[in-house]
């Protein structure tokens, strides 16, 4: 008998006795007279055993049919393995025509034992931190590197990006390192589709500090830009560096949802490759951005316009200031290119160009604002000479992305000459006495 049932007992018991009238045995039960008669004499017909439910003992009438809670269990050890509770759920209602909640769900599962895939970690003590107040103020940048395409294959990056202030994520997109050129394809998705942030949210990575520099203690935000850190100082985004992986907790906690959800899109749909899974990320996170976005405080975004003096694909590249050599060649990324004659029998050997590495693979070499022409230059003896004994040609030592530099007041070229020194004291001294 439960504890309630122990208490109507021994007030009905009084009741039996005389020591309570039934009009008091009712206000004592919390229910009313009538259903006291009744309770009364069902207890003088069989006793305490009376006062128990009738449905006591006898399966619902709503419960989940055997053949409903089979099928669940072989789509969740098989079809959808690793798949946690709420998205099981959801996948059960979408693809399968199941109805059920997650709590359902979740007694099936518990119940022959299949436990949760996502271990949680005791509660602590932590502070919320408020989100932006628009969209576009903050994006938070990071990578994820995982067996996105199945246990038996290769480790690949997830980069993605992921707006403090709606939780949504503008772009995302696998490579297979972390890298460069994932970051900066990635940054030019997100500002021709919606715009250019106020700021980023990033941690140490080499793409976004030069890490050499950092070691020797001589990075600074002026002279020490990696390609990342260029792109974003051309286009006036402010790049914040996290001091740990919980500072930007939003970001992290977009990997643990996307390694529940994405992998298992991915194993669905057969990725094995980048260029599939790319497919299959392209179609997914419209549906993800609907279920999990969240509104702004203010309605209206803060995303920045392009500017109408850069040129998308003069920014968006990897650039390297290159010494031109004296047959009028420039060596990059194991090609050498051959420069055309410049007018008047002008030479380019000895002058510095820059080199553009742009995201599909293709060369740019650039004399200030004007593109020269280029041809594969013939092979010398040298590269001939290791081709033969198959050795790999040298490839591009990345070197410090140009910016612009102001001399301080104490360099030499802005130094005055004793000759300027007396004449700028003669002509004070001439006003002077004026």
């Amino acid at each position: 008998m439960s504890v309630t049932e122990q208490r109507r007992a021994l007030i009905l018991t009084r009741v039996v006795a005389g020591e309570l009238t039934a009009a008091a045995g009712a206000l004592a039960l919390g229910c009313s007279e009538r259903q006291a008669w009744r309770l009364l004499a069902r207890f003088r017909a069989t006793g305490p055993a009376g006062l128990a439910h009738g449905n006591r003992g006898r399966p619902s009438n709503h419960r989940v049919g055997d053949a409903v809670r089979g099928q669940v269990l072989a789509l969740a050890t098989g079809r959808y393995a690793g798949a946690n509770d709420t998205h099981l759920a959801e996948l059960l209602a979408e693809r399968e025509g199941i109805a059920l909640s997650r709590s359902s769900v979740r007694r099936i599962l518990r119940a022959e034992g299949i436990a949760s895939p996502r271990r949680h970690r005791p509660p602590r003590h932590r502070s919320r931190r408020e989100r932006m107040a628009a969209e576009g103020l903050l994006l938070q940048l990071d990578g994820s590197r995982h067996r996105w395409l199945g246990r038996g294959r290769p480790r690949i990056t997830l980069l993605g990006a992921i707006d403090d202030a709606t939780g949504s994520v503008p772009a995302a997109l696998f490579r297979a390192e972390e890298d460069a050129a994932g970051y900066l394809e990635l940054l030019r998705a997100i500002a021709l589709e919606h715009g250019l942030p106020a700021a980023v949210y990033r941690d140490r990575h080499s793409a976004f500090e030069p890490t050499m520099a950092r070691r020797r203690g001589t990075a600074n935000e002026e002279r020490e830009l990696s390609q990342v850190g260029r792109v974003l100082t051309e286009l006036g985004v402010i790049s914040i560096a996290a001091g740990s992986p919980q500072a930007k907790g939003r970001v992290e906690r977009l990997w643990g949802t996307l390694q529940d959800r994405l992998l298992l899109e991915l194993g669905l749909a057969g990725a094995t490759d980048i260029a599939t899974a790319n497919a299959v990320l392209a179609g997914f996170l419209p549906g993800f951005n609907r279920r999990f976005a969240v509104p702004a405080v203010d309605p209206d975004p803060a995303w920045r316009p392009w500017p109408a003096e850069l040129e998308p694909a003069r920014v968006f590249v990897l650039k390297y200031r290159k010494r031109v050599a004296r047959d009028d060649t420039v060596r990059v990324d194991r090609r050498t290119l051959q420069l055309p004659a410049a007018p008047r029998r002008f030479a380019y050997a000895g002058k510095m160009v820059e080199v553009h590495l742009r995201l599909d693979g293709s060369v740019a070499v650039f004399d200030g604002r004007r593109e020269l022409i280029t041809s594969p230059a013939p092979t010398d003896a040298r590269a001939l000479r290791a081709l033969g004994a198959d050795r790999p040609g040298p490839g591009l030592v990345p070197a410090r992305a140009a910016v612009p530099w102001i001399p301080p007041v104490t360099h030499p070229w802005k130094r005055m000459t004793p000759a300027r020194r007396e004449k700028a004291r003669a002509a004070l001294t001439d006003s002077l006495n004026r």
